[in-house]
């Protein structure tokens, strides 16, 4: 392969990625930062409460000469990307897209279902990223339910190489829609990540309605919230509940 070859590969890698839109500004998604949030069509799984079906079933509406026009007018003003979806590790174009980010001097940070521990390893050993936001989408047993997949074990494995290091922070966050799980799955992600040490937030976040956008799923709102007073102590980390 010719230089000029490689250059025109690594282009079109980048071209391809399914930009779905942009979040210009929020100082909410990526702690200490104020960041935008760039959206990725597509997902490898099929959550029935998800909120962004038409991101999920959706194709890219942007390209990465927009966003990347977008980045440098920003500079200065925002520092950092997140990288939301959809999910946006399973695209090949993202670790160019990366380093294009990163040499503008921002920090990134990925908001990802754990199904590519192969892409999360390497983007660690490489340096991409500054901040990772893991769902914990359910334990074992209801991994499927929830999901629509049975790959409950990449996501463990995913959840074990981030509590393995120290060198990027993380947060672990479990949405509850409580016709798919109840308090003692939740008690069950607790007592895991107990097991494992892990020391950072985990967000248990209340599903909430859209009467205007139904789910993916198109499921009826809860006929109860989950009680959270019967959830099992945290050890080394802290709990915290959203929209509850």
């Amino acid at each position: 392969m010719n230089s000029q070859t490689a250059i025109t590969e690594k282009k079109s890698k980048v071209a391809i990625l399914p930009i779905y839109s942009v979040t210009p500004f929020t100082m909410l998604d990526f702690p200490e930062r104020t960041a935008c949030i760039i959206w990725f069509s597509g997902c490898n799984m099929r959550c029935g409460y998800c909120h962004n079906p038409q991101i999920v079933k959706g194709k890219g509406r942007g390209t990465v000469k927009e966003v990347m026009a977008f980045l440098h007018k920003r500079r200065g003003l925002l520092d950092g990307v997140v990288l939301s979806g959809g999910e946006a590790s399973v695209y090949t174009g993202l670790p160019d897209f990366i380093r294009e980010v990163k040499q503008l001097g921002y920090a990134v940070k990925i908001d990802t279902n754990g199904m590519r521990p192969d892409i999360i390893a390497d983007f660690l050993d490489q340096g991409f990223l500054d901040y990772i936001a893991l769902d914990y989408k359910a334990p074992p047993d209801k991994f499927k339910k929830v999901t629509g997949v049975e790959k409950y074990a990449f996501f463990n494995e995913t959840l074990d190489i981030l509590c393995a290091q120290n060198d990027v922070p993380f947060e672990v966050r479990t949405t509850v829609h409580t016709d798919l799980m109840n308090e003692e799955d939740v008690g069950c992600i607790i007592r895991d990540l107990n097991q494992r040490g892990y020391a950072g937030v985990y967000y248990v976040q209340n599903f909430c309605a859209d009467n205007e956008r139904p789910t993916l799923g198109m499921l009826p709102a809860q006929k109860r919230i989950l009680n959270i007073s019967t959830l099992p102590q945290a050890k080394e980390f802290t709990i915290e509940f959203r929209n509850f």
